[in-house]
């Protein structure tokens, strides 16, 4: 088995800096590339390039009123375009979010995700780590929300992003690698 060069690409919007915190550990993990929605809902031109390019993409955004904010949706209602062409069919697909209390309907946000990868034909990667969900776990366990499909935060709202559960980071850290290596497995195949 050859080893397959994997690019990884992190499209997230942030509204406070909590979920541009969390894309950092998912780069961190994955070996990934940042690409940031800024406050208007737009990536750079270059951003798309890198997007069709990428082995893998990840999404990122905070959970507002029970799904991703309008930034991010703005964002996916663009991707129409790669979709027409079928230009991510087979890619990998990941995701993450945040939000201020501990459900914050963050599921929603991670499904929304979902159905976004799928509408492209692409593969979705699961977080495939155990929830820290007994007595002795901790604020600073791995997976302490109790997320499958993807990687979950909680940053209190009056908290700043340098406040962040270390857990929510590591997690968020470890999904990358994991990601990068779902994309790896499935690139050899693809080559062999």
């Amino acid at each position: 088995m050859t080893q397959a060069t994997i690019t990884t690409a992190i499209v997230y919007h942030s509204g406070y800096g909590h979920t541009h915190r969390l894309a950092e550990a998912v780069a961190n993990g994955a070996a990934g590339t940042l690409i940031a929605i800024d406050a208007e809902g737009n990536i750079p031109e270059s951003a798309w390039q890198t997007l069709h390019a990428a082995d893998a993409i990840i999404f990122g955004s905070p959970t507002y009123m029970g799904g991703p904010s309008w930034q991010f949706k703005k964002f996916a209602d663009a991707t129409s375009k790669p979709w027409f062409a079928e230009q991510w069919k087979d890619k990998i697909f990941g995701g993450f979010t945040n939000s201020a209390t501990l459900n914050g309907d963050k599921l929603n946000t991670l499904q929304y995700f979902v159905l976004l990868a799928g509408q492209h034909g692409g593969i979705w990667v699961s977080l495939a780590i155990k929830p820290s969900n007994v007595k002795a776990s901790k604020r600073d366990d791995p997976n302490r929300i109790g997320s499958y499909i993807g990687a979950m935060a909680q940053s209190d709202a009056d908290a700043a992003p340098e406040e962040m559960s270390v857990g929510d980071l590591e997690t968020a850290r470890r999904y990358g690698i994991r990601v990068a290596e779902v994309a790896a497995r499935f690139a050899v195949t693809r080559s062999a």
